[in-house]
């Protein structure tokens, strides 16, 4: 079953990657320096100082964060992430930026090891950073609500000829269904892309369904959402097509019997 919805696109966006980028490691950097915490400047204060490796792991924080915030926001145009996978990106980040610290302090340090530095970077690096993760995650999903998660009501849900639910989406993502001789097949978008899945199911056993959730008949072989129509027009040979909103100009047939319903609801 594929359901889009349980997932967050307010977590990858450019906003959100700023936020990370600036005010992670302001946070990490202030709550070291105002601290003032025994167990984190006893380790850190090797070399020329508490204050110059604080700014020099503040650098490579900056570095691996904004990699990571920029990747996961190119990743999010694509493919929604969901909460556990956002959490796992998370844990990864800090998990990186802990290896590439602690190579910095052992090269400090000079015979301290690296891996009992790893130890204490990782120490370090979680106990400050769990608190801005959470907290920007809280104020993301509370201030700027996902507009793309889609409540009850707006989830479509397609069930095979069995009765076995295959899939939910959302009503507003749908494009078109065509029939393909035992199967429909549900063009929808994910994101920018351009999805299809084949449903075993006939075009009636679907109608009651599609009606309910506002996408509509334009031919024997087609249901359309016209929240994708933007226009309505004859083709050379005189059929009529709608054009849908997508990247490749899709067009679905569009019958004489169902041309006026369809165009009222443009």
């Amino acid at each position: 079953m594929n359901n889009s919805y349980f997932v967050t696109r307010s977590l990858v966006s450019i906003t959100t990657l700023l936020l990370h980028v600036f005010a992670m490691p302001i946070f990490f950097l202030g709550f070291i320096l105002i601290y003032d915490s025994s167990w984190t400047t006893r380790f850190l204060d090797a070399g020329l100082g508490t204050v110059f490796n604080v700014l020099m792991l503040t650098s490579i924080l900056i570095g691996v964060v904004g990699i990571s915030r920029i990747v996961m926001t190119t990743v999010g145009r694509n493919t929604r992430i969901s909460w556990w996978q956002y959490a796992i990106w998370s844990f990864a980040e800090v998990f990186v930026f802990s290896c590439f610290a602690a190579l910095y302090m052992a090269l400090v340090y000079g015979d301290y090891g690296y891996f009992p530095a790893l130890g204490q970077m990782l120490r370090i690096s979680f106990a400050i950073l769990s608190y801005p993760y959470i907290i920007f995650a809280l104020l993301i999903a509370l201030i700027r609500p996902d507009e793309e998660e889609a409540s009850e009501e707006d989830l479509v849900r397609f069930a095979d000829s069995t009765g076995r639910l295959k899939l939910v989406i959302a009503h507003d993502v749908i494009l078109y269904v065509e029939a393909q001789e035992n199967y429909v097949s549900i063009h929808y978008m994910e994101g920018e892309k351009q999805k299809e899945y084949s449903l075993r199911q006939s075009m009636k056993g679907i109608e009651e369904l599609m009606a309910k959730h506002g996408i509509i008949r334009c031919q024997r072989s087609y249901f359309v959402n016209p929240r994708h129509v933007t226009v309505l027009r004859r083709d050379k040979e005189g059929f009529i097509q709608a054009e849908l909103d997508v990247n490749n100009g899709k067009q679905v047939p569009v019958s004489p019997k169902y041309y006026e319903q369809l165009s009222k609801m443009l």
